[in-house]
């Protein structure tokens, strides 16, 4: 009984040291990406190739990993991998498309229905039921990030395309992350050092063309400089945190509760901004944080009344067998080769 305790007294540490790494890592690269990106920083706008430096790193932190034994590679079969990669790319070059193209309230709006998106994702295809408690929580968190992030609100045809294929692309990879994990009982780390190097290689080669139809610029075209180098440099050490942080997140808890945790990112990102770059902290924004923190809060209170219920319902479910279990042991029985059976004999 205590052993079981001090495990999940263990467990519940290395979710939070986790969900800590990536809102400090995520929050930092917003910050660095700031300074690298914006007008007033050192303008390098080159978003989709910044990113595919990100992967080409942490290609190389798996690569060092794996070559001195720190991480073990299991078999994750390419076509796979190659499949992952293309939706995930796919995500990051829709997103950069849908903040060109929309205003900056409706690219807020797509980004807060991903939470929805993912729960009927899960629904779909892995047959995922929500109590009245976490759809409940989950509309507050909607609702007070909305009112804190949303402003005006202008759509077009093209920017809605993106963003819908932005949205379904997002949700469809952070699903995937999980279920990788668990089809090949593959870590976090092993699963993102198989598929950083096939993104790396990929955004880098159509990054720069990408990067070309959003700003009209060619990255050939900018000159360095010491200061633009190391906000590259750092943003993509925090990348490499952030990465792993995701994947560890996502293999830990759901594709939901990612999104839901996550926006505790974007009132961070708020608070920072208005403490560093003297934004402006409206009451609308500061009503609208309180109240998708207090959604946050009553998500993991409903959360947790969900497991409660489930360990209530099968009290032995874990010294129970499935049905896949039973039918390994039946097709052993009926394989087994009676002559190799060791019989016992009395001994006085």
């Amino acid at each position: 009984m205590e052993k079981a305790e001090s495990e999940k007294k263990a467990s519940s540490v290395s979710d939070v040291g986790a969900w800590a790494m990536n809102v400090t890592s995520s929050v930092g690269i917003i910050m660095a990406n700031k300074q690298l990106m914006s007008s007033s920083g050192f303008a390098f706008t080159f978003a989709t190739t910044l990113t595919g430096f990100h992967f080409a790193l942490t290609a190389l932190v798996g690569m060092v990993s794996n070559a001195t034994g720190l991480s073990a590679s299991k078999h994750v079969p390419l076509w796979e991998l190659l499949c992952f990669s293309l939706v995930a790319n796919t995500s990051i070059a829709a997103m950069n498309f849908s903040l060109m193209l929309n205003s900056v309230g409706f690219y807020q709006i797509s980004k807060l229905s991903m939470i929805p998106v993912v729960c009927v994702m899960e629904w779909i295809l892995h047959n995922k039921h929500y109590s009245r408690e976490v759809k409940a929580s989950v509309m507050v968190v909607v609702v007070g990030v909305g009112i804190c992030t949303v402003t005006d609100v202008k759509v077009n045809a093209k920017g809605f395309i993106c963003a819908c294929t932005a949205i379904f692309s997002t949700s469809l990879q952070q699903i995937s992350i999980g279920s990788l994990q668990k089809k090949y009982s593959i870590g976090s780390f092993e699963l993102l050092s198989k598929t950083a190097p096939i993104q790396a290689l990929s955004l880098l080669i159509f990054g720069p063309f990408v990067d070309y139809f959003l700003s009209g610029r060619f990255i050939t075209t900018y000159k360095m400089t010491y200061g633009a180098i190391f906000c590259i440099l750092l943003s993509c050490a925090l990348a490499v945190f952030c990465n792993i942080s995701q994947y560890l997140c996502i293999g830990r808890f759901s594709a939901t509760s990612f999104q839901v945790l996550g926006h505790m990112k974007t009132v961070c990102v708020l608070t920072l901004g208005w403490l560093i770059f003297d934004s402006e902290m409206t009451f609308k924004n500061i009503a609208g944080m309180f109240l998708a923190v207090v959604g946050m809060v009553i998500y993991s209170w409903a959360v947790e009344l969900d497991k409660q219920r489930q360990t209530k319902a099968t009290p032995h479910g874990k010294n129970s067998m499935t049905e896949d279990e039973i039918r390994l042991l039946k097709e052993g029985i009926e394989h087994m080769n009676l002559e190799d059976m060791e019989l016992g004999d009395v001994k006085s």
